[in-house]
């Protein structure tokens, strides 16, 4: 048995499971967080992506006992509320990218670690960075799209003020 002790979502997690239990199924089955999803098992097509201390990874391929101590969020610690999306799930419903939904979780998890790395990527950069997310509905224009126009909320909403206040 593997004791683990981590941070999902911004809460403290302590729970116990078999040794070589994928963290997928320690979110899914033990934590009840049913937006990561199992797509092949074996890391290929991205739909379990997930962040760990803020990188992607994906989730059916990853050893539970290799995330002590550290920080792991997913899809359902995006928002800060249903009414106050993250900039690309907000993109993703303006570009109407989903039509099974599937791989979304996924396609998003990765989508935002792209924007925090490069908040303006061209498309080559997009595709590069999305290469490991299979959409088998072939959304890929509108995950580009989307991507384009959560780069364009992120400034929008993160912009700086340009007016100065003077203060006596």
């Amino acid at each position: 048995m593997a004791d683990l002790a981590f941070t999902l979502n911004g809460q403290q997690q302590t729970l116990s499971v078999d040794d070589g239990t994928p963290l997928l199924w320690v979110l899914r089955d033990h934590l009840a967080m049913t937006g990561t999803k199992f797509g092949c098992g074996m890391g290929l097509c991205g739909a379990c992506t997930v962040h760990l201390d803020g990188n992607p990874i994906r989730s059916c391929s990853y050893p539970a006992e290799f995330v002590n101590g550290r920080a792991i969020t997913t899809i359902e610690g995006l928002a800060a509320s249903e009414k106050n999306l993250h900039p690309v799930q907000q993109a993703w419903l303006e570009m109407n990218v989903p039509q099974c939904g599937y791989c979304q979780s996924g396609q998003i998890m990765s989508a935002v670690a792209l924007l925090a790395n490069n908040s303006a990527p061209s498309d080559a950069e997009i595709d590069a960075a999305m290469s490991g997310n299979i959409c088998r509905c072939g959304t890929y224009p509108r995950i580009r799209k989307a991507i384009h126009r959560a780069s364009e909320l992120v400034v929008q909403h993160y912009q700086p003020s340009n007016s100065v206040k003077e203060t006596v």
